[in-house]
């Protein structure tokens, strides 16, 4: 998820300083056990949204002995900008996955131990769904259904990868037997004068 469209929806709501945006964020992911966001990531963030005119800087002088913080509000860009990444879908990246990653190196490199790689894998995530599937059953449905719905879709997710592993452990033996994908390695520079395929020189015209 991008950072700055989420913090962007919570100046939405209403101008923040930093602290209390990275708390809202937190409060809206589940709590840091789910997303952990550093402060630096979220004033970061914010220099940079501020240097695109997306929200701007408004002056907090603070409550009693609290010092002053630097309160950011929305800028009519930074709605816009909101709205857009509203409009557009997003898009998951489970094509970098490094497991699979590291199954195929460990296949193709003879060096791992297929069996004992995937029975680790499988316990992680078995831990891991356990974990949450405790975590989500310990929100009230009245008050923390959005943490629940959150929940639900990595336990689905996870449940996923379960059955992924079941139907690889499944095709292991066929990937055995085809060849590692070898790269094609291209001549580096610019190719010499007469190798086929060249254009360079270019060809003179019959004309000339």
């Amino acid at each position: 998820m991008s950072i700055r469209h989420a913090l962007l929806g919570l100046l939405a709501q209403k101008p923040r300083h930093g602290y209390e945006l990275r708390a809202a964020f937190e409060a809206v992911v589940g709590g840091a056990e789910a997303w952990d966001v550093k402060p630096a990531q979220i004033y970061t963030t914010l220099d940079r949204l501020d240097e695109a005119g997306l929200v701007e800087r408004q002056s907090d002088l603070g409550q009693g002995s609290e010092p002053a913080r630097r309160v950011y509000a929305l800028t009519d860009a930074g709605r816009t900008a909101l709205h857009e990444w509203f409009a557009c879908a997003v898009d998951n990246q489970h094509q970098r996955d490094e497991f699979f990653v590291k199954l195929m190196v460990a296949l193709f490199s003879g060096e791992g131990n297929l069996e004992k790689i995937m029975q680790t894998q499988r316990s992680h995530l078995y831990k891991e769904m356990h974990a949450m599937t405790a975590l989500r059953d310990g929100y009230d449905v009245r008050t923390g259904m959005a943490q629940i719905l959150l929940l639900d879709k990595a336990i689905m997710h996870l449940e996923a990868d379960l059955r992924w592993m079941e139907i690889t452990e499944m095709r292991l033996e066929a990937i055995k037997g085809q060849p590692f994908p070898e790269p094609e390695i291209r001549p580096r520079g610019r190719p010499r004068k007469g190798d086929k395929g060249s254009t360079y020189p270019p060809p003179v015209s019959g004309n000339q």
